[in-house]
């Protein structure tokens, strides 16, 4: 504890290609996940939507994607970097972890 260790989280780049009727529910859903949205780039009827989003909210995303756009949407994701955990979830984690202990 001396050392005052933090919590990482990996953080995925994240491309979503919707059809643009549903681009405004897209993007409050990442946002809802601590996405954080780089841009948008229309394509053929659709939205290209690039966000940096954590790893640990996206376990569920194919489901929520298809459930959001009826099936239409698609996405990638790639590894990008490491960031601190915000403290609020970090506490939650270090709790769940020390119950485990105990």
């Amino acid at each position: 504890m001396q050392a005052s260790p933090i919590l990482l989280e990996p953080i995925m780049n994240v491309e979503v290609k919707v059809p643009e009727a549903y681009m405004g529910d897209i993007i409050g859903d990442l946002n809802k996940k601590r996405g954080r949205i780089l841009g948008m780039d229309p394509q053929n009827g659709y939205q290209i939507i690039r966000a940096q989003v954590p790893q640990a909210e996206l376990f569920r995303y194919a489901t929520d994607l298809r459930s959001i756009t009826q099936g239409r949407g698609s996405f990638t994701m790639t590894f990008d970097h490491y960031e601190e955990v915000p403290a609020n979830i970090a506490e939650q984690v270090i709790a769940e972890a020390q119950k485990e202990d105990a």
